[in-house]
């Protein structure tokens, strides 16, 4: 269990798009442990899916398939959660892809997989807000949390579209936070490096230089972006339109 456990979303129904990735799961243990009932939509991995919801405090959970980049999939999502659960109050967008590719080499970028990066990384994200904003707007207090980067100020990342589509987001959270407003908060929590499996061929000895030159001397866990998650569900509800960093400083001299 993760979490204070204070109870403080008890009442409350949090649906997570790519619930079960490194920060998803970890995002879901820690609002279940505050009473939220969750809803941890996967793609592919259902019995991950499953063992999670299992694994949650509390009851009321559940699993849906969908796919970020299939709309369509997205859509039904909301339905279900409408007549299962009764509506949503927290949508968390922590669904995404990346490939490394150094940013000098143009040609490796091509057409097929920046389509993909920004169908997977912004098109999905929005899609999803766009489908659950009626039961976010229901609710009267709904919440969307999105998961960004710093790759999207400082242009340090996996590739050179990522990082756009990162920047892409940031910039919705703006638009949106103030188009939803009053009914709808929409913050961005934005990490550096974090311990997970996110980006291929990342391993421990590159975390370790990475947390070297990172001002705080570590790098993330999905535990860090979870309370962040948490604290804008539960404490920075004056907040909206805004992206919080959650990168140990990284950004102040990311190399």
């Amino acid at each position: 269990m993760s979490g204070s456990n204070n109870q403080a979303l008890a009442g409350k129904t949090a649906v997570i798009v790519g619930g079960t990735g490194g920060i998803g799961k970890a995002t879901a243990r820690r609002l279940a442990a505050a009473g939220a009932r969750v809803v941890v939509l996967y793609r592919d991995n259902r019995e991950g899916a499953e063992q999670l919801v299992a694994e949650l405090d509390g009851e009321g959970h559940g699993a849906l398939c969908a796919a970020v980049e299939q709309s369509d999939t997205l859509a039904r999502a909301a339905s279900t959660v409408a007549a299962k659960w009764g509506g949503a109050d927290i949508l968390v967008n922590a669904a995404g892809f990346t490939k490394p590719i150094p940013h000098a080499d143009l040609d490796a970028l091509d057409d097929e997989l920046i389509d993909r990066m920004f169908a997977v990384n912004w098109r999905g994200q929005f899609a999803a807000i766009r489908a659950f904003t009626p039961l976010l707007r229901a609710s009267g207090n709904g919440l969307i949390v999105n998961i960004s980067s710093i790759a999207a100020t400082t242009g340090i990342g996996s590739n050179v579209a990522y990082c756009a589509a990162k920047a892409g987001m940031d910039i919705m959270a703006v638009s949106l936070g103030r188009a939803l407003a009053p009914a709808i908060r929409v913050i961005n929590v934005s990490p550096g490096v974090v311990d997970t499996q996110f980006v291929p061929g990342r391993d421990q000895a590159w975390n370790a230089k990475q947390a070297s030159t990172t001002p705080l001397k570590r790098i993330g866990t999905p535990e860090d972006i979870a309370a962040a998650v948490e604290a804008c569900a539960t404490t920075l509800v004056f907040s909206t339109g805004t992206t919080i960093h959650v990168d140990g400083g990284r950004r102040l001299g990311a190399a």
